[in-house]
């Protein structure tokens, strides 16, 4: 699900350790290619492979310090910079001047996810002010063409990691948006309710309190007056006990139709396609609140247990049901969620059931099914 944060980050980072690998792979057997036939000497060959190693292994780890918003690896940019630095003054013209482009570039990229742009900016003219002339004598090439050929590479390999870095972090707090905006759909609905207690039970509270202390008052003086003082706090307990219950009722009553189409955009929201087939004018208002319980802890169950990329929903004659995959592996015991609607349902009157189905293959590759079963009275 390219939604996620995790997901996407590690897209993004094996995608770049299999480029890096790719290079190294790619200029070791160039250089022993080169002592092979003589034209480098095996001990040259050998300590540039050893230079060219330790930039390349170190570089993963200063990629994630930048993902992971870890402490600056100022450590690991010295040893990386000292190692590229030596390589390049080593690094055979059997090689070609790309070569030190590209290893110079990639360690000012490193350098410039971790470091404020002008640090970054200061490094990447003192590179070229080793590269070029570097270039210029050992390939025999004119000034022009170095100029334009190192200072290209030094401004775009940096550039592209800076945008990959951005492109995480952008996707990163998309999500965590997303995360805040849910949070804060709760806290607001709770000040609603509190909010409606308030309003509702503030004022009957406070004549209840007023006219109990006014018939205990009246208790050893107006026997008759303090029985009528009390009856109407009774009259006033109930008035109160009712006008709570139906704002309980209000708040616990969901609407099905809008149930579904929040979930839809929920679930597609984090990287599932949803379909949904839904014939519900033909259930009572009773059960169209027990299904909407169903599909809200349904989709809770898909987004904290799986990886899903696909849910279809189903509801037929009062049968719901919700299949999703990204299921890695059986789960060993039932959430309270769960548990709690399959005893509203089955209260009710209705059935539930909710299980995985996952082969060994599929335990590893998440590839599993989940289905939920929720049925109501007709």
């Amino acid at each position: 699900m390219a939604a996620r944060p995790e997901l996407a980050r590690k897209v993004l980072l094996y995608w770049m350790d299999g480029m890096i690998a790719f290079i190294a792979v790619a200029f070791i057997a160039m250089l022993f290619s080169l002592a092979a036939i003589g034209t480098l000497s095996e001990e040259r060959a050998l300590l540039v492979a050893v230079l060219l190693l330790t930039q390349f292994a170190l570089f993963p780890f200063i990629l994630r310090a930048a993902y992971d918003d870890k402490p600056r690896p100022t450590v690991l940019l010295v040893v990386s910079g000292l190692a590229m630095l030596a390589s390049i003054t080593l690094i055979p013209p059997g090689l070609g001047t790309s070569t030190w482009e590209i290893v110079a570039g990639l360690w000012l990229a490193g350098l410039a996810i971790n470091v404020p742009w002008r640090v970054s900016v200061a490094f990447g003219v003192a590179l070229a002010a080793i590269t070029i002339p570097l270039a210029v004598y050992v390939s025999e090439m004119s000034l022009f063409v170095a100029l334009v050929g190192e200072s290209v590479t030094l401004v775009i390999t940096p550039l592209a990691m800076w945008l990959w870095v951005w492109l995480w972090r952008t996707i990163k707090e998309a999500h965590e948006s997303q995360e805040a905006k849910s949070r804060l759909a709760v806290a607001e609905e709770r000040l609603r309710f509190a909010r409606d207690l308030h309003d509702l039970l503030g004022h009957s509270l406070s004549v209840i309190s007023i006219k109990s202390e006014l018939a205990a008052k009246l208790s050893a003086k107006n026997t008759g007056r303090a029985a009528g003082e009390m009856s109407q706090v009774r009259e006033l307990a109930g008035v109160a006990l009712a006008e709570v219950q139906a704002a309980v009722e209000g708040y616990r009553s969901l609407d099905l139709s809008l149930e579904l189409a929040t979930v839809r955009a929920t679930l597609e929201a984090a990287g599932a396609r949803c379909t949904v087939k839904a014939h519900i004018d033909d259930l009572t208002p009773a059960a169209r609140t027990l299904l909407a319980w169903a599909v809200r802890e349904g989709a809770t169950n898909i987004l904290k247990h799986s990886t899903a990329t696909r849910c279809a929903i189903t509801i037929d004659r009062g049968v719901l049901e919700m299949r999703n995959n990204g299921v890695k592996g059986p789960r060993r015991t039932t959430g309270s969620g769960l548990r709690g609607l399959s005893e509203r349902l089955t209260a009710a009157g209705g059935t539930f059931s909710a299980s995985a189905s996952v082969t060994d293959s599929d335990s590893d590759s998440g590839s599993g099914e989940f289905l939920l079963r929720a049925a109501v009275p007709a």
